[in-house]
């Protein structure tokens, strides 16, 4: 499977990947940047957890990007936001990239 093309991912977002939860109450992962395209689109999603909520953005990454649920990503327009959920989205044996969709509350 081949990576997503850096031309196709324009903007950059900021992500402190979650770990879990530590004495102190959520711990992140350092921040990072992270090479992405950012749709600003609400629409209805599927949580991990089954329950249906609302996704105010998307973000489509590389497969190798660490985005799992509960990370904090600060987006290109400043607003700090949650992932709900991170999906990989593999291409198989099709000579396309495949990516990491990312939604967002």
């Amino acid at each position: 499977m081949t990576a997503v093309p850096t031309w196709l991912l324009p903007h950059s977002v900021t992500v402190e990947p979650y770990l879990g939860v530590g004495p102190a109450g959520p711990a992140y992962g350092p921040p990072g940047p992270v090479r992405c395209l950012v749709d600003e689109q609400t629409r209805l999603v599927r949580a991990p957890a089954g329950d249906q909520v609302t996704s105010s953005s998307t973000v489509y990454a590389r497969l190798d990007t660490v985005c799992p649920a509960k990370s904090r990503i600060v987006l290109p327009s400043g607003r700090r936001t949650t992932v709900i959920g991170a999906y990989r989205r593999g291409a198989g044996s099709l000579p396309v990239p495949g990516h990491l969709e990312v939604h967002l509350q």
